[in-house]
């Protein structure tokens, strides 16, 4: 017999899902979600009977991740520079991070969804990704039928005019990937270019903690160009660049002596990458481990080269 108790535990992952994909921060999806899963468990200490868990936990889930979203959003609006969501990696230890894998997970169309109002991120999402009906829905976030309705109308009308491009060929876009990650490591512009698409964006995400751009650079020869200079600005560093996975698709965790100092997710669409992020705030890093000071590292100037084949350019 299933003890209440791990019946509660096998719920995280579908309340980890909601959390994150509302909120784009995995400490703050956590927070949620601890939250979330001590009012179950007071319901049952209680005597309760949660006949329906997984309905407790998502409507549970989803009213806290609405109310950490609008305190959130308050300092987003004076956020310095691009914001982007915290990586999320595919190997993550942690089981409960453990979620199913979808174009609503990119951390390009994380970014997207930071257009829609709190109350409109749970509308969108509750429908599209947990294929919810409306009647459920307006339970949820407490607001009617028609409503809920609307809201999804408006919702989708601001996520068209973003929405990323995701049409998805494992073989091809593998192939682009080691074109381009070959293109970077050799600070090659015109091949860089040959990889990215015409309307290809760079965010860089600091928060005014560590250096980043401040605006997104559009264009394949501008993102090739720039991503070239960041080569040749980091050959001198003694910094390790490698493949990972993160939101279910290509990343670069940046690192020196085994501190984290920046995570470049690339973006796949249409057979060409689309939408680069770099993550380089270090308040956005710390779930995954140690994290480096980027700043001190390139006030030090040009510290004694690593051994071969380990140097690559600080993004």
């Amino acid at each position: 017999m299933t003890e209440p108790g791990d019946a509660l535990a096998d719920l995280r992952p579908l309340m980890f899902s909601i959390a994150y994909r509302m909120l784009g921060s995995v400490t703050e999806a956590e927070d949620v979600v601890q939250d979330a899963y001590l009012r179950l468990h007071e319901r049952t200490d209680a005597g309760e009977v949660i006949r329906r868990p997984a309905a407790f936990a998502t409507t549970v889930t989803t009213r806290l991740a609405i109310d950490a979203l609008r305190s959130a959003r308050r300092n987003r609006e004076v956020y310095l520079g691009s914001w982007l969501p915290e990586p999320l990696p595919d190997a993550d230890a942690d089981p409960a991070h453990r979620i199913e894998h979808d174009e609503t997970l990119s951390f390009a169309f994380l970014t997207v969804l930071e257009r829609l109002g709190p109350v409109e991120r749970a509308v969108f999402l509750l429908r599209e990704v947990f294929d919810m009906d409306y009647p459920t829905i307006a339970a949820i976030v407490e607001r009617s039928e028609p409503g809920c309705r609307q809201v999804m109308h408006r919702a989708r009308a601001r996520i068209a005019e973003g929405r990323p491009r995701f049409e998805a060929d494992a073989r091809r876009d593998a192939t682009l990937l080691e074109r381009f990650f070959a293109a970077l490591s050799a600070g090659d512009v015109d091949a860089l270019a040959r990889t990215l698409a015409d309307d290809v964006v760079f965010y860089g995400d600091g928060g005014g903690k560590a250096p980043a751009i401040r605006q997104p650079i559009h264009g394949p020869l501008a993102v090739a160009r720039f991503l070239a200079g960041l080569v040749r600005r980091g050959e001198s560093l003694p910094v390790r660049m490698e493949r990972t996975q993160a939101n279910g698709e290509a990343a670069l965790r940046i690192s020196t002596g085994g501190a984290t100092l920046s995570v470049l997710m690339v973006h796949v669409g249409a057979g060409r990458v689309a939408v680069i992020g770099n993550q380089l705030n270090p308040d956005k890093l710390r779930h995954l481990g140690p994290v480096g000071d980027l700043d001190a590292l390139m006030a030090r100037g040009a510290p004694p080269q690593p051994p071969p084949g380990t140097t690559t350019p600080v993004s």
